[in-house]
Protein backbone atom coordinates (compact mmCIF):
# COMPACT_ATOMS: atom_id res chain seq x y z
CA UNK A 1 0.00 0.00 0.00
CA UNK A 2 1.52 3.46 -0.99
CA UNK A 3 2.33 5.57 2.03
CA UNK A 4 0.51 8.63 2.89
CA UNK A 5 1.73 11.93 1.55
CA UNK A 6 3.54 13.13 4.79
CA UNK A 7 4.94 10.26 5.90
CA UNK A 8 6.32 9.80 2.36
CA UNK A 9 8.42 12.98 3.17
CA UNK A 10 9.89 12.09 6.14
CA UNK A 11 12.87 9.93 5.68
CA UNK A 12 13.40 6.76 7.81
CA UNK A 13 14.33 7.75 11.02
CA UNK A 14 17.77 7.31 11.51
CA UNK A 15 17.83 7.05 15.38
CA UNK A 16 15.44 3.41 15.30
CA UNK A 17 18.23 1.83 14.06
CA UNK A 18 20.45 2.66 16.84
CA UNK A 19 17.83 1.71 19.21
CA UNK A 20 16.98 -1.54 17.80
CA UNK A 21 19.99 -2.35 17.77
CA UNK A 22 20.89 -1.24 21.49
CA UNK A 23 17.91 -3.21 22.19
CA UNK A 24 19.32 -5.83 21.00
CA UNK A 25 22.26 -6.34 22.41
CA UNK A 26 20.42 -5.76 25.99
CA UNK A 27 18.39 -9.03 24.91
CA UNK A 28 21.30 -10.91 25.21
CA UNK A 29 22.17 -9.27 28.74
CA UNK A 30 24.90 -6.23 27.48
CA UNK A 31 25.10 -3.79 29.82
CA UNK A 32 24.99 -0.78 27.68
CA UNK A 33 26.11 2.53 28.81
CA UNK A 34 23.85 4.69 26.45
CA UNK A 35 24.63 8.26 25.62
CA UNK A 36 22.74 8.70 22.62
CA UNK A 37 19.57 9.94 23.64
CA UNK A 38 19.68 13.56 25.16
CA UNK A 39 16.86 12.38 28.00
CA UNK A 40 18.06 13.50 31.82
CA UNK A 41 18.31 11.45 34.24
CA UNK A 42 18.31 13.83 36.86
CA UNK A 43 15.50 13.71 39.07
CA UNK A 44 13.21 16.88 38.97
CA UNK A 45 13.65 18.88 41.91
CA UNK A 46 11.70 17.77 45.33
CA UNK A 47 9.72 21.40 45.51
CA UNK A 48 8.37 21.12 41.82
CA UNK A 49 7.62 17.59 42.70
CA UNK A 50 5.94 19.05 45.92
CA UNK A 51 4.30 21.49 44.29
CA UNK A 52 2.77 19.10 41.83
CA UNK A 53 1.61 16.92 44.36
CA UNK A 54 -0.06 19.52 46.62
CA UNK A 55 -1.93 20.76 43.12
CA UNK A 56 -3.70 17.76 42.23
CA UNK A 57 -4.79 16.95 45.10
CA UNK A 58 -7.64 19.73 44.44
CA UNK A 59 -10.23 18.20 41.71
CA UNK A 60 -10.95 21.55 39.89
CA UNK A 61 -7.13 21.35 38.37
CA UNK A 62 -8.21 18.04 36.84
CA UNK A 63 -10.80 19.74 34.16
CA UNK A 64 -9.44 21.21 31.15
CA UNK A 65 -6.45 23.99 31.81
CA UNK A 66 -5.80 26.94 28.80
CA UNK A 67 -3.92 26.18 25.74
CA UNK A 68 -1.97 29.06 25.63
CA UNK A 69 -0.90 28.49 29.62
CA UNK A 70 -3.03 29.79 32.74
CA UNK A 71 -1.91 33.47 33.40
CA UNK A 72 0.37 32.91 36.45
CA UNK A 73 2.80 30.60 34.17
CA UNK A 74 2.96 33.04 31.32
CA UNK A 75 3.59 35.98 34.31
CA UNK A 76 6.22 33.05 35.75
CA UNK A 77 7.71 32.82 32.16
CA UNK A 78 7.64 36.92 31.52
CA UNK A 79 9.45 37.19 34.91
CA UNK A 80 12.09 34.70 34.08
CA UNK A 81 13.13 36.63 31.14
CA UNK A 82 13.17 40.02 32.68
CA UNK A 83 15.39 38.64 35.50
CA UNK A 84 17.75 36.64 32.72
CA UNK A 85 17.85 38.65 29.78
CA UNK A 86 16.40 42.17 30.79
CA UNK A 87 14.14 41.54 28.23
CA UNK A 88 10.04 42.55 29.13
CA UNK A 89 7.41 40.70 27.70
CA UNK A 90 3.81 41.33 27.60
CA UNK A 91 2.38 37.79 29.36
CA UNK A 92 -0.69 38.21 27.67
CA UNK A 93 0.17 38.49 23.74
CA UNK A 94 3.44 37.80 23.59
CA UNK A 95 3.84 34.49 25.90
CA UNK A 96 2.05 30.86 24.63
CA UNK A 97 3.07 27.64 26.54
CA UNK A 98 4.08 24.90 24.78
CA UNK A 99 3.63 21.16 24.96
CA UNK A 100 7.56 21.22 25.50
CA UNK A 101 9.32 23.25 22.44
CA UNK A 102 9.25 20.41 19.99
CA UNK A 103 5.61 20.60 20.04
CA UNK A 104 5.77 24.58 20.07
CA UNK A 105 8.10 24.47 16.99
CA UNK A 106 6.38 22.16 15.04
CA UNK A 107 2.93 23.88 15.60
CA UNK A 108 4.31 27.37 14.60
CA UNK A 109 5.36 25.29 11.11
CA UNK A 110 1.78 24.89 11.10
CA UNK A 111 0.95 28.20 11.73
CA UNK A 112 2.78 30.24 9.53
CA UNK A 113 3.48 27.63 6.29
CA UNK A 114 2.72 27.98 3.05
CA UNK A 115 2.93 24.72 0.48
CA UNK A 116 6.08 25.91 -1.21
CA UNK A 117 7.60 28.22 1.62
CA UNK A 118 11.11 28.03 2.06
CA UNK A 119 13.03 27.97 5.33
CA UNK A 120 16.64 28.65 5.76
CA UNK A 121 17.73 26.30 7.84
CA UNK A 122 21.23 25.07 9.58
CA UNK A 123 22.36 21.33 8.73
CA UNK A 124 22.92 19.54 11.29
CA UNK A 125 20.59 20.81 13.72
CA UNK A 126 17.63 18.87 16.00
CA UNK A 127 15.42 17.05 13.42
CA UNK A 128 12.22 19.24 13.98
CA UNK A 129 13.49 22.49 12.89
CA UNK A 130 13.89 21.57 9.41
CA UNK A 131 10.31 18.62 9.44
CA UNK A 132 8.20 20.22 11.17
CA UNK A 133 8.00 22.68 8.12
CA UNK A 134 8.36 19.99 5.81
CA UNK A 135 5.12 18.18 7.09
CA UNK A 136 3.55 21.90 6.69
CA UNK A 137 4.45 21.59 2.72
CA UNK A 138 7.68 23.61 3.18
CA UNK A 139 11.08 23.12 1.72
CA UNK A 140 14.40 23.89 3.80
CA UNK A 141 17.39 24.94 2.44
CA UNK A 142 20.00 23.57 4.26
CA UNK A 143 23.23 26.16 5.93
CA UNK A 144 26.40 24.39 6.78
CA UNK A 145 26.93 27.52 8.42
CA UNK A 146 28.37 28.67 12.46
CA UNK A 147 27.51 31.56 14.12
CA UNK A 148 30.53 33.11 12.60
CA UNK A 149 31.22 35.69 10.29
CA UNK A 150 30.49 33.16 7.44
CA UNK A 151 26.91 32.87 8.46
CA UNK A 152 25.52 36.53 6.62
CA UNK A 153 26.97 35.46 3.50
CA UNK A 154 25.92 32.05 3.72
CA UNK A 155 22.12 33.50 4.40
CA UNK A 156 22.70 36.10 1.73
CA UNK A 157 23.40 32.98 -0.55
CA UNK A 158 20.46 31.08 1.04
CA UNK A 159 18.11 34.05 -0.40
CA UNK A 160 19.61 35.10 -3.65
CA UNK A 161 18.87 31.26 -4.98
CA UNK A 162 15.60 31.02 -3.24
CA UNK A 163 13.00 30.89 -5.08
CA UNK A 164 10.11 32.18 -3.92
CA UNK A 165 11.92 34.24 -1.02
CA UNK A 166 12.70 32.65 2.52
CA UNK A 167 9.98 32.67 4.89
CA UNK A 168 12.28 31.96 8.08
CA UNK A 169 15.53 31.37 9.27
CA UNK A 170 16.19 29.04 11.86
CA UNK A 171 18.44 29.47 14.98
CA UNK A 172 19.63 27.10 17.57
CA UNK A 173 22.43 28.54 20.18
CA UNK A 174 23.43 26.66 22.03
CA UNK A 175 23.19 24.64 19.10
CA UNK A 176 21.52 20.46 19.36
CA UNK A 177 23.81 18.62 18.31
CA UNK A 178 26.65 20.89 17.69
CA UNK A 179 26.94 22.68 21.29
CA UNK A 180 28.47 25.90 19.56
CA UNK A 181 27.06 28.93 21.51
CA UNK A 182 26.33 32.64 19.62
CA UNK A 183 27.48 36.05 20.79
CA UNK A 184 25.20 38.89 21.72
CA UNK A 185 27.15 40.72 18.32
CA UNK A 186 26.07 38.03 16.33
CA UNK A 187 22.41 37.74 16.92
CA UNK A 188 22.66 41.82 15.98
CA UNK A 189 24.25 41.44 13.22
CA UNK A 190 21.51 38.57 11.79
CA UNK A 191 18.42 40.81 13.47
CA UNK A 192 19.76 43.52 11.14
CA UNK A 193 19.94 41.21 8.34
CA UNK A 194 16.30 39.61 8.83
CA UNK A 195 14.37 42.90 8.83
CA UNK A 196 16.78 43.94 5.97
CA UNK A 197 15.22 41.20 4.14
CA UNK A 198 11.81 41.08 5.53
CA UNK A 199 12.54 37.32 7.42
CA UNK A 200 11.45 35.75 10.68
CA UNK A 201 13.63 34.67 13.07
CA UNK A 202 12.60 31.41 14.94
CA UNK A 203 14.93 31.29 17.50
CA UNK A 204 15.40 27.69 19.59
CA UNK A 205 16.57 28.28 23.09
CA UNK A 206 15.89 25.29 24.79
CA UNK A 207 19.77 24.77 26.66
CA UNK A 208 19.79 28.64 27.96
CA UNK A 209 20.72 27.39 31.32
CA UNK A 210 23.27 24.32 30.66
CA UNK A 211 26.31 26.58 30.27
CA UNK A 212 30.13 25.86 31.11
CA UNK A 213 32.88 28.30 32.28
CA UNK A 214 30.91 31.52 33.34
CA UNK A 215 29.46 32.99 30.22
CA UNK A 216 25.32 32.70 29.79
CA UNK A 217 24.37 32.71 26.39
CA UNK A 218 22.21 34.92 25.12
CA UNK A 219 18.88 35.62 24.13
CA UNK A 220 18.01 37.02 20.15
CA UNK A 221 15.75 38.84 22.05
CA UNK A 222 18.31 40.97 24.16
CA UNK A 223 18.84 42.70 20.60
CA UNK A 224 16.76 45.94 20.47
CA UNK A 225 13.66 45.39 18.01
CA UNK A 226 14.12 41.83 17.34
CA UNK A 227 10.71 41.43 19.05
CA UNK A 228 10.03 42.65 15.43
CA UNK A 229 10.56 39.83 13.89
CA UNK A 230 11.59 37.31 16.39
CA UNK A 231 10.04 34.82 18.10
CA UNK A 232 12.06 32.05 20.74
CA UNK A 233 11.45 28.75 21.71
CA UNK A 234 12.67 27.05 25.34
CA UNK A 235 12.24 24.16 27.41
CA UNK A 236 11.94 23.13 30.94
CA UNK A 237 13.16 19.87 30.28
CA UNK A 238 16.70 20.08 30.57
CA UNK A 239 16.72 23.66 32.82
CA UNK A 240 14.67 21.43 35.73
CA UNK A 241 14.89 18.41 34.49
CA UNK A 242 11.46 18.04 33.62
CA UNK A 243 11.72 16.15 30.13
CA UNK A 244 8.52 14.14 30.96
CA UNK A 245 6.52 16.76 32.03
CA UNK A 246 6.65 18.37 28.75
CA UNK A 247 6.63 22.36 29.24
CA UNK A 248 7.63 24.85 27.22
CA UNK A 249 7.10 28.14 25.51
CA UNK A 250 7.19 30.41 23.23
CA UNK A 251 7.97 34.21 23.29
CA UNK A 252 8.28 37.38 21.03
CA UNK A 253 6.66 39.01 18.08
CA UNK A 254 2.63 39.28 19.04
CA UNK A 255 1.59 38.36 15.56
CA UNK A 256 3.50 35.27 15.26
CA UNK A 257 2.38 34.20 19.25
CA UNK A 258 -1.27 35.15 17.78
CA UNK A 259 -0.71 32.58 14.94
CA UNK A 260 0.47 30.23 17.11
CA UNK A 261 -1.60 30.30 19.74
CA UNK A 262 -4.46 30.44 17.38
CA UNK A 263 -3.51 26.88 16.10
CA UNK A 264 -2.95 25.65 19.32
CA UNK A 265 -6.36 26.34 20.36
CA UNK A 266 -7.95 23.73 17.98
CA UNK A 267 -5.15 21.20 19.02
CA UNK A 268 -4.60 20.76 22.57
CA UNK A 269 -5.56 21.91 25.87
CA UNK A 270 -2.83 22.78 27.35
CA UNK A 271 -0.46 20.55 29.70
CA UNK A 272 -2.54 19.62 32.82
CA UNK A 273 -3.07 22.31 35.13
CA UNK A 274 -1.23 21.13 38.32
CA UNK A 275 1.94 20.48 36.03
CA UNK A 276 1.61 24.39 34.78
CA UNK A 277 1.31 25.33 38.44
CA UNK A 278 4.34 23.50 39.30
CA UNK A 279 6.11 24.58 36.83
CA UNK A 280 5.39 28.40 37.73
CA UNK A 281 6.41 27.74 40.65
CA UNK A 282 9.68 26.20 39.34
CA UNK A 283 9.89 29.61 36.62
CA UNK A 284 9.97 32.07 40.46
CA UNK A 285 12.29 30.17 42.28
CA UNK A 286 15.67 31.57 43.04
CA UNK A 287 17.97 29.61 40.64
CA UNK A 288 19.23 27.33 43.47
CA UNK A 289 17.70 24.29 41.42
CA UNK A 290 19.09 25.43 38.24
CA UNK A 291 22.85 26.00 39.53
CA UNK A 292 22.88 22.29 40.73
CA UNK A 293 21.69 20.87 37.18
CA UNK A 294 24.42 23.29 36.01
CA UNK A 295 27.01 21.98 37.93
CA UNK A 296 26.11 18.64 37.22
CA UNK A 297 26.64 18.81 33.24
CA UNK A 298 29.74 20.29 34.07
CA UNK A 299 31.31 18.05 36.21
CA UNK A 300 30.53 15.38 33.64
CA UNK A 301 31.54 17.12 30.96
CA UNK A 302 35.13 17.53 32.26
CA UNK A 303 35.27 14.18 33.57
CA UNK A 304 34.17 12.26 29.52
CA UNK A 305 36.45 15.30 27.60
CA UNK A 306 39.40 13.55 30.30
CA UNK A 307 38.21 10.16 30.29
CA UNK A 308 37.64 9.74 26.67
CA UNK A 309 40.79 11.47 25.52
CA UNK A 310 42.92 9.38 27.96
CA UNK A 311 40.90 6.64 26.03
CA UNK A 312 42.43 7.52 22.79
CA UNK A 313 39.45 9.20 21.40
CA UNK A 314 39.55 13.37 21.55
CA UNK A 315 36.75 15.02 21.99
CA UNK A 316 36.10 18.95 22.34
CA UNK A 317 35.10 19.73 25.38
CA UNK A 318 31.56 21.85 24.76
CA UNK A 319 30.77 25.26 26.06
CA UNK A 320 27.12 24.54 26.73
CA UNK A 321 24.46 21.77 25.70
CA UNK A 322 23.89 18.01 27.62
CA UNK A 323 26.09 17.16 24.40
CA UNK A 324 29.50 16.65 22.74
CA UNK A 325 29.93 16.80 18.90
CA UNK A 326 32.23 14.14 18.91
CA UNK A 327 34.42 13.69 15.29
CA UNK A 328 34.54 10.43 14.45
CA UNK A 329 38.11 9.02 15.29
CA UNK A 330 40.02 9.03 11.69
CA UNK A 331 40.19 4.97 11.48
CA UNK A 332 36.25 4.97 11.24
CA UNK A 333 35.14 8.19 9.13
CA UNK A 334 34.42 6.36 5.73
CA UNK A 335 32.12 4.31 7.31
CA UNK A 336 29.63 7.40 8.16
CA UNK A 337 28.18 7.85 11.78
CA UNK A 338 25.41 5.03 11.67
CA UNK A 339 27.54 2.36 11.09
CA UNK A 340 29.97 3.43 13.83
CA UNK A 341 27.55 4.01 16.38
CA UNK A 342 26.58 0.34 15.29
CA UNK A 343 30.10 -0.70 15.70
CA UNK A 344 30.14 1.24 19.40
CA UNK A 345 26.92 -1.00 20.55
CA UNK A 346 28.36 -4.14 19.11
CA UNK A 347 32.27 -4.08 20.53
CA UNK A 348 31.75 -1.66 22.80
CA UNK A 349 28.64 -1.51 24.84
CA UNK A 350 28.29 2.30 24.56
CA UNK A 351 25.13 3.89 22.48
CA UNK A 352 25.90 7.42 21.05
CA UNK A 353 23.34 9.35 18.45
CA UNK A 354 25.29 9.14 14.78
CA UNK A 355 25.23 12.74 13.52
CA UNK A 356 23.65 12.07 10.22
CA UNK A 357 20.74 11.96 11.93
CA UNK A 358 20.84 15.80 12.21
CA UNK A 359 21.61 16.25 8.55
CA UNK A 360 24.10 15.61 6.14
CA UNK A 361 26.68 17.34 6.80
CA UNK A 362 26.75 15.98 10.57
CA UNK A 363 27.82 12.69 9.09
CA UNK A 364 31.74 13.27 10.30
CA UNK A 365 30.64 13.50 13.82
CA UNK A 366 28.11 11.48 16.35
CA UNK A 367 26.69 13.51 19.00
CA UNK A 368 27.59 11.80 22.83
CA UNK A 369 25.14 12.50 25.55
CA UNK A 370 25.92 13.74 29.74
CA UNK A 371 23.41 11.21 30.77
CA UNK A 372 25.21 9.15 32.43
CA UNK A 373 27.10 9.45 36.09
CA UNK A 374 30.48 10.13 36.14
CA UNK A 375 30.69 6.47 37.11
CA UNK A 376 29.32 5.28 33.90
CA UNK A 377 31.10 7.80 31.38
CA UNK A 378 34.47 6.64 32.79
CA UNK A 379 33.12 2.90 32.42
CA UNK A 380 32.15 4.08 28.43
CA UNK A 381 35.84 5.46 28.30
CA UNK A 382 37.27 2.17 29.45
CA UNK A 383 34.92 0.54 27.02
CA UNK A 384 35.96 2.35 24.60
CA UNK A 385 39.93 2.07 25.15
CA UNK A 386 39.70 -1.28 24.55
CA UNK A 387 37.69 -1.31 21.67
CA UNK A 388 40.18 1.19 20.30
CA UNK A 389 43.06 -1.12 21.02
CA UNK A 390 41.67 -4.16 19.65
CA UNK A 391 40.79 -2.77 16.58
CA UNK A 392 44.60 -1.39 16.05
CA UNK A 393 45.68 -4.98 16.54
CA UNK A 394 43.49 -6.37 13.71
CA UNK A 395 41.32 -3.70 11.77
CA UNK A 396 39.85 -6.22 9.70
CA UNK A 397 37.82 -8.06 12.63
CA UNK A 398 35.77 -4.86 13.76
CA UNK A 399 32.61 -4.98 11.56
CA UNK A 400 29.55 -4.00 12.33
CA UNK A 401 27.29 -6.70 12.17
CA UNK A 402 25.16 -5.33 10.16
CA UNK A 403 27.28 -5.53 7.54
CA UNK A 404 26.63 -9.19 7.87
CA UNK A 405 23.01 -8.94 7.21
Amino acid sequence: MEEFHKVRRLPPYVFEQVNRLKASARSRGADIIDLGMGNPDLPTPKAIVDKLCEVVRDPRTHRYSSSRGIPGLRRAQAAYYQRRFGVKLNPDTQVVATLGSKEGFANMAQAITAPGDVILCPNPTYPIHAFGFIMSGGVIRSLQVEPDDGFIPAVERGIRHSIPKPLALILNYPSNPTALVASLDFYKDVVAFAKKNDIIILSDLAYSEIYFDGNPPPSVLQVPGAIDVCVEFTSMSKTFSMPGWRMGFAVGNERLIAALTRVKSYLDYGAFTPIQVAAAHALNGDGADIEEVREVYHKRRDVMVDSFTRAGWTIPAPAASMFAWAPIPEQFRQLGSLEFSKLLIEHADVAVAPGIGFGEHGDDFVRVALVENEHRIRQAARNIKRFLAATAKQPNNVVPLSAHR
